[in-house]
């Protein structure tokens, strides 16, 4: 099977543990406004490969990544090609590679029958979730990213309720989920779930901005400064990261 892919990385260090070969694959129904990546929200300019290409690339740095290490899929959007994304973790278990996912989940949908029976089927390959909660308050998420909130937070139950490992990532920003009502009631959220292993609070920063320039599209944010240590570690006391903020 076929996918649409932006771009590959040998080498990532942040993108899961140990050090990981990862597949950045173009779509996604998103529009985040702080999104680093709007190159990768159509399929606009993909290359097309098939997942036996992928693996035995990857597998050429296996040396690198197989003690601690593995694969991760990002983009975009993982999901937005679920077929394909099935059947390539599922090439990469059978050749024993740690697999990770990072996504928002936002394509789940617990009522959709069909659609569950692929996640059921996804999650036999999966390892590693990486989940963005974009934004706990759900009229907030609709502003932040274009759509509510719900399917991501009912993926992170279903994850939970699978037994299937998190890593839940936040993106910091000021004025929007720099908040202390929203980041209170995001750790209510995360404590409902028993399968999280770690929570990464991820500064905003304006590093992508010359892709929107280049795409000729505006930027939204633009005069949003990024946040000061200080509030990034006051963050990360409200999230439970830490234990003290001093």
């Amino acid at each position: 099977m076929q996918g649409k892919i932006h771009s590959f990385f040998a080498g990532g260090t942040v993108d899961g543990p140990g050090i990981r070969f990862v597949i950045f694959v173009k779509g996604c129904p998103l529009r985040c406004l702080y999104c680093h990546n709007p190159d990768t929200w159509t399929f606009d300019n993909a290359q097309i490969f098939d997942t036996d290409e992928i693996v035995a690339d990857a597998l050429k740095y296996r040396g690198y990544f197989q003690n601690g290490g593995g694969i991760t899929v990002t983009g975009g959007e993982p999901l937005y090609q679920l077929d394909f994304l099935i059947e390539l973790l599922k090439k990469f278990k059978l050749n024993n590679i740690h697999t990770a996912l990072d996504t928002s989940g936002i394509i789940f949908d617990k009522d959709d029958k069909n659609l569950l029976s692929k996640f059921d089927e996804l999650i036999k390959y999966t390892d590693l979730v990486l989940l963005d909660i974009k934004h706990i308050d759900n009229d907030m998420h609709i502003k932040l990213t274009g759509k509510p909130n719900k399917n991501v937070l009912d993926f992170a139950r279903y994850l939970s309720d699978n037994n299937i490992h998190m890593w839940i990532r936040h993106v910091l920003v000021p004025t929007i989920t720099l908040n202390d009502e929203y980041l209170i009631k995001t750790k209510e959220f995360i404590d409902t779930l028993k399968t999280v292993d770690k929570i990464e609070v991820l500064p905003y920063h304006t590093m992508g901005i010359h892709k929107y320039k280049d795409l000729g599209i505006p930027y939204r944010l633009d005069g949003i400064k990024e946040p000061t240590k200080e509030e990034v570690r006051h963050a990360k006391y409200l999230l439970g990261v830490i234990k003290d903020v001093a």
